[in-house]
């Protein structure tokens, strides 16, 4: 079965197999969105299968509160949970100083809110996701459908005086309609290339009236773990200023790809 999958399918599992090993017994998590997450929602089930662990999971979008459910993984909304022990999630794009680029998966309202409610956030990721600088990755910025346009040319206009080096703007689409987030909102991708200064791009982002959030993590992120097709796994901690070179077994059982569909 491992032969099957692809070298980034490896190494997102091997980051998502390491993660999953900080989670302890009554935790309470938040589980991220997106192909890489997946990977993790699945080793987290398979360890509460075989290992009897106890966790309950906050998922950050309908789709991974169905795929965890589907594993038997115990999930509540944040509102009854009140404050989390750790969030496991991805990335689009992580720089030095593990400020992120998230909303890919058009759920960066929910996993922001999760992640800043969690005593710890882990990003899982590849090796490509790491950047000397953020911004290749289109910026998401969700906002609300009203007056759409009106807010997307004021972005337009905000990106003027922000040290970026492209600055089309595109309202995300979901074939010929726009897309909705689980949140009913729209996101409006911002093509960058590159941003100077991302701490003080996504403050100013949500003065605008109309912007709900932005895909820019700031200061949230503690550890990301980084899988490479060869079994290796980078743990960076940017609280202590560790890094780890590891190794991890690539062994994922039958369990693992159960429900392989997304």
């Amino acid at each position: 079965m491992a032969a099957e999958l692809s070298p980034i399918d490896k190494a997102k599992f091997l980051a998502a197999k390491r993660a999953v090993g900080y989670v302890e017994n009554g935790m309470k998590l938040g589980l991220g969105t997106g192909s890489t997450a997946a990977w993790m929602v699945r080793c987290l089930a398979e360890r509460v299968r075989e290992e009897g662990l106890r966790v309950t999971g906050v998922p950050t979008s309908s789709r991974t509160a169905e795929l965890a459910r589907s594993l038997g993984i115990p999930v509540t909304s944040l509102d009854e949970a009140r404050w989390l022990d750790l969030t496991i999630d991805g990335a689009d794009e992580f720089d030095p100083e593990l400020n992120l680029i998230k909303g890919g998966g058009a759920a960066l309202l929910q996993e922001k809110i999760v992640a800043t409610a969690s005593d710890q956030m882990i990003v899982i990721a590849d090796a490509a996701k790491e950047v000397a600088q953020l911004g290749a990755f289109p910026l998401p910025v969700e906002v609300i459908p009203f007056g759409w346009q009106t807010t997307k040319a004021l972005i337009e206009e905000l990106l003027q005086s922000m040290d970026v080096m492209a600055r089309e703007c595109s309202l995300r689409m979901n074939g010929d309609a726009p897309l909705i987030t689980d949140e009913a909102n729209y996101i409006i991708d911002l093509h960058l290339k590159r941003i100077g200064n991302p701490r003080q791009l996504a403050l100013v982002l949500n003065q605008i009236p109309g912007v709900v959030e932005n895909g820019l993590f700031i200061d949230i992120c503690d550890i990301v773990v980084i899988g490479h097709p060869d079994g290796r796994v980078i743990v960076r901690d940017i609280n202590s200023g560790e890094t780890a070179d590891e190794r991890v077994e690539f062994a994922p059982s039958d369990n693992i790809f159960a429900d392989l569909g997304d």
